[in-house]
């Protein structure tokens, strides 16, 4: 069920008028059997994966709190962390180790190995919700909040229908008590909510996936051979659909919780305006980088015991990033890109921070400089997404071997041309929200105003939206 289908809305709407009905028990136990029903319409033989995990965390949480005298209560912690991440290795990369081990293989010159017939389907927002289920162990563990009394409030923390097939990752201190408290009508949170997910839609439908003819058409060869002109149109354009995609989903996420009475974290904070890659990853997919740093680098160790293991913890970190959004070497690869750069900048940019806080620019930096360092941190992220999004390491290498041929066809100028048409509007955009600082443009403006500019994007949706065969790229994840 897609964000961006009818079908989604002939399911939202009944959901949202029945719901502010009921009381607030019975809202929990309505949303929860709507959020199943939302999961299961994609593929309902997972259901029982995912509320198995469900059952069997909310068990354990009960024997892993700080006051308990149970003396295995590290042994169950360690047993969800292993049954969580096990599940979610053997879904997602059983495929790709298993066709890995049988390349290398062949390459000592053992050949003939047959491949097992089992094909793993990966279970759609299985990365997702398993990320949310190991916060909330260790956040029980750690004491940082109290186990769920509730079976239900807990399945619902877990699998509440707008965040639950590609996020954002919600954090149990932010997401879980608003489950656990009565939620009342906001007729201005309600309104904001239309206006995200009219937001959404944009970014999705007219900005993505015009994109995204651009990058298939370039990653495709239909533009011709590798050359410089290339790799900027199918990396430039991959850049904006990817940003227009799941800056859109989580607008859209975003606006159906509010419309629900629940608040979801912001996910997206201008990324490309970041002036460094540090900077670009505190605006990106917080909600991924944010659990990241928390459940990861900083138990690595973090910064704490000088440059030499504060670049190896980032290099791991992102490595695993890069892996958790793909079973490919191609992900290893981007993330590893990044693990590299962010240690160079580290070593020479220390953060000044503090942790989760955006770098921004020094007021000394000249408007000229500043720029320049924005301009270089947009190409370095999207050179390292010609691995993102080519099917192999030899398809990536191939394409970025083009750099070098600088031949012109005319063909170039109407993608450039495209290209400009759909990615500046959110450009400007993103200008207005940096220096506003509000969730979503002209969210200031009296309400007639940004009720013109929803009539207006419903009349953008209708001339411009793309095609409607590009799915949400990090549904895959």
């Amino acid at each position: 069920m897609l964000f961006d289908s009818p079908v989604y809305f002939v399911f939202l709407i009944p959901i949202v008028l029945v719901y502010w009905r009921l009381s607030h028990r019975a809202q929990n136990i309505f949303l929860l059997v709507a959020s199943y029903f939302f999961y299961g319409w994609w593929d309902w033989r997972f259901l029982a994966l995912m509320i198995g995990s469900t059952t069997v965390d909310f068990l354990i949480a009960q024997k892993i709190a700080p006051g308990r005298s149970d003396p295995n209560r590290k042994k169950w912690f360690i047993f969800s962390l292993v049954l969580n991440f096990s599940i979610l290795g053997v879904f997602k990369y059983f495929d790709f180790f298993a066709g890995s081990f049988l390349g290398a293989l062949d390459s000592l010159g053992i050949h003939n190995i047959p491949r097992l017939l089992i094909r793993i389907i990966l279970p759609a927002g299985i990365s997702f919700y398993t990320f949310q289920e190991v916060a909330y162990i260790v956040d029980v563990y750690k004491g940082r909040i109290e186990a769920s009394r509730s079976f239900f409030d807990y399945a619902l923390f877990i699998s509440l229908f707008p965040h639950l097939i590609a996020g954002p990752i919600q954090r149990p201190v932010h997401l879980l008590p608003q489950v656990q408290k009565e939620r009342s009508f906001d007729a201005e949170r309600f309104f904001d909510g239309l206006m995200l997910i009219f937001s959404g839609l944009i970014r999705k439908c007219v900005i993505a996936d015009n994109c995204a003819l651009l990058a298939n058409a370039a990653f495709g060869g239909q533009f011709g051979p590798s050359n410089f002109w290339v790799v900027l149109i199918g990396t430039y354009a991959f850049a904006w659909q990817v940003y227009g995609d799941f800056s859109g989903y989580s607008d859209i996420a975003r606006g159906s919780a509010q419309l629900l009475g629940f608040h979801f974290m912001v996910n997206f904070r201008q990324p490309f305006l970041a002036h460094r890659l540090q900077d670009f990853w505190r605006r990106w997919h917080i909600s991924l980088s944010t659990w990241l740093r928390d459940y990861l680098y900083i138990p690595l160790g973090g910064s704490a015991y000088g440059q030499w293991k504060t670049a190896r913890n980032l290099s791991i970190t992102m490595v695993l990033a890069g892996l958790w959004h793909g079973a490919n070497w191609t992900f290893v690869v981007f993330g590893a890109i990044h693990g590299v750069v962010l240690s160079v900048e580290r070593y020479f940019f220390p953060a000044k921070t503090k942790p989760g806080d955006a770098v921004l620019p020094l007021r000394s930096t000249s408007f000229f400089s500043l720029w320049a360092q924005r301009i270089l941190t947009f190409n370095i992220f999207c050179l390292s997404l010609a691995f993102f999004r080519a099917t192999s390491l030899a398809s990536a290498v191939q394409l970025l071997a083009g750099l070098s041929n600088f031949a012109w066809r005319s063909e170039y100028a109407s993608a450039f041309v495209m290209l400009c048409l759909f990615s500046i509007p959110l450009f400007l955009a993103d200008l207005l929200l940096e220096a506003g600082n509000h969730e979503y443009a002209f969210a200031a403006a009296p309400y007639a105003v940004r009720t013109g500019l929803a009539a207006a994007a419903l009349v953008v949706l209708a001339l411009f939206s793309g095609s409607s065969l590009n799915a949400f790229v990090y549904f895959r994840f």
